[in-house]
């Protein structure tokens, strides 16, 4: 019988990467106000001069860290960039890349937007009643991961995670059909 290992969230998905844009530069900025609660596409972007904030590639996810953002449902996945392009946005967004090799960059997104990962989030969140904040760390260690990600097999890690991605996005496209 195989044996099923137990993974803390950091060991499978990288919390804000490291990305570089300078000072200045003019690059594609998605603000809070354009991610629509419980939406997987950015409905735009705005062309802006960089002076902070979370910096983000397509295939990344941006889930909203501060109330009500979360709790309303404001997680994206980013698509709307050019090859190898930088985009920013707001400092409130946490966000999420998978591990080459490791994990899907549509089970990172598939996996923050679930139930039960929103509710860990929001349960996690302290600050004054107004402008409360997801605590990352808490995030980046849970370590209940062989209980909600379908088990990683250290045999075969990536081909579980592509099925339930894949089963994921096939919900999420009939879903959108049905509405529109």
């Amino acid at each position: 019988m195989k044996k099923w290992h137990s993974y803390k969230l950091s060991d499978v998905v990288r919390f804000n990467p490291s990305e570089r844009l300078l000072k200045g530069e003019i690059a594609k900025k998605v603000p809070m106000d354009l991610l629509q609660p419980y939406t997987r596409g950015i409905s735009g972007f705005e062309m802006a001069s960089y002076t902070g904030g979370s910096k983000f590639r397509n295939g990344d996810t941006l889930m909203a860290r501060i109330t009500p953002c979360l709790e309303n449902g404001k997680t994206a996945y980013v698509s709307m960039l050019d090859e190898d392009e930088v985009g920013f946005g707001s400092t409130e967004y946490i966000v999420f890349r998978n591990i080459e090799g490791i994990t899907d960059n549509k089970f990172v997104y598939y996996f923050v937007t679930s139930p039960w990962f929103r509710d860990i989030a929001v349960k996690s969140m302290v600050g004054s009643s107004g402008r409360q904040r997801v605590q990352q760390a808490m995030l980046e260690n849970r370590k209940e991961l062989e209980e909600r990600c379908y088990d990683i097999s250290p045999e075969q890690p990536m081909l579980l995670l592509e099925r339930c991605s894949a089963c994921r996005a096939k919900a999420d496209c009939r879903n959108i059909r049905s509405i529109g």
